[in-house]
Parts: C-alpha cells; structure tokens; sequence
C-alpha cells in the first residue's frame, strides 16, 4: 500500500527500515481458524518451536474447527501442543462454531470491540487477539506492544529507554498506519526471520 509506506518513510527512524525491506503488505488471511491456532501455538514460545509443532499438528489433524474439535487430546499432546494449548485450540474452534467467527462477522467490528469478543474466550489475550486484528483480518492501525520484539525493535531504532507507554505514544505518529511500522518493527532486530508475524511474546 503505496499510501502507508509513503507515510512511514517520513519517520526518520522507519525510513531505513522501509528501504531496506521494501514495501511489506498486509493480507487478510486465507484461513482465519488456522492463522488463529498459528499464533495460539506462538504463544510464549520461539518461532521455530512455533514452526515445528505447527507442522506437525497440520499433518496429524484437520485443522478446522471441527477437526479439532474431533481430534482427541493425545493427537494434539502428540503434535507437541501443551496441555494448555490443547485446551485453548479447542476453545477458539468452539468460538468459530458456536458463535460463528468468521473474517465477515468481524468486519464491521472496530478493533476495540473484536479486542473484546475474542478475549472472552479462554486461552486468548490480548497479544493473541493483536495478531488476529493484523494477520487475520488485515487491520492497519494496530500497534502490538505486548509483543516482546515489537519492543526491541521500537527500542533499536527510536530509543533503548522507552517505556511501554512511551511506545504507544511514540507510535500515534505512524498511524493510521501503525501494522506497517509493526512489520518494519519486527524487522528491526537481528535474531528475527523474514517470517516475522507473530514475533514472541512477553
């Protein structure tokens, strides 16, 4: 989007970020139950554990909120998914089911209101809710600090001493444009792929 990254290239501090990486774009996702169990199974962990249960969930289950919902639990534990997250994948499938989830029920939501639906559920903070807005329904202006390398990253190229607060502040600069500065973000630190959505979470 032309538009965001012409933005972000008047901040001093993103301008490098935007010439090196290119334009990053942001796509509502394919699937919205499976980017959702793709961010439960982030949770709190390195991105290529993330990777390799991921992987070995998709080919043990369908990975549909039926097919969970089917699967007993030791297929899951199997795959390599805590008890915890087990539980919580199954939580969201009974979300997409019994509520009726779907990238179009959101749609005329406001990020504070799908914050609030998608937090109701068990297993589901804010963090998780953060990447849904982003890389599930392709939201903008969504600013993620609870992510561990969104502040690293604000840290390198703005000020090693901001606060979280700060943080937030400091980024009403970027908006309406702050999932962009999140991806360049993300993109800020040296132990972070190109794969960055869903960076660690702390």
């Amino acid at each position: 989007m032309t538009e965001a990254h012409d933005r972000l290239r008047e901040d001093d501090h993103l301008r490098p970020l935007v010439e090196e990486h290119g334009e990053l774009t942001l796509e509502p996702a394919e699937d919205f139950y499976q980017r959702f169990v793709t961010s439960i199974l982030r949770q709190q962990v390195s991105m290529a554990s993330a990777a390799a249960t991921r992987e070995r969930l998709f080919e043990a289950v369908e990975v549909t909120p039926e097919g969970i919902l089917e699967a007993d639990v030791d297929v899951l534990r199997d795959a390599g998914l805590s008890q915890a997250k087990a539980r919580y994948v199954e939580n969201v499938a009974e979300a997409f089911v019994e509520r009726g989830y779907s990238s179009e029920s959101f749609a005329d939501m406001s990020d504070d209101a799908v914050i609030d639906e998608l937090t109701t559920v068990t297993g589901v903070g804010e963090w998780t809710a953060h990447m849904q807005l982003m890389f599930s329904l392709g939201r903008e202006d969504v600013f993620p600090v609870g992510d561990l390398g969104i502040r690293k990253g604000i840290r390198n190229v703005v000020d090693p001493d901001l606060t979280r607060a700060e943080m937030v502040d400091y980024s009403e600069r970027w908006s309406p444009y702050r999932s962009y500065a999140s991806l360049y973000l993300w993109r800020a630190q040296d132990d972070v792929p190109e794969d960055v959505p869903g960076a660690e979470q702390a």
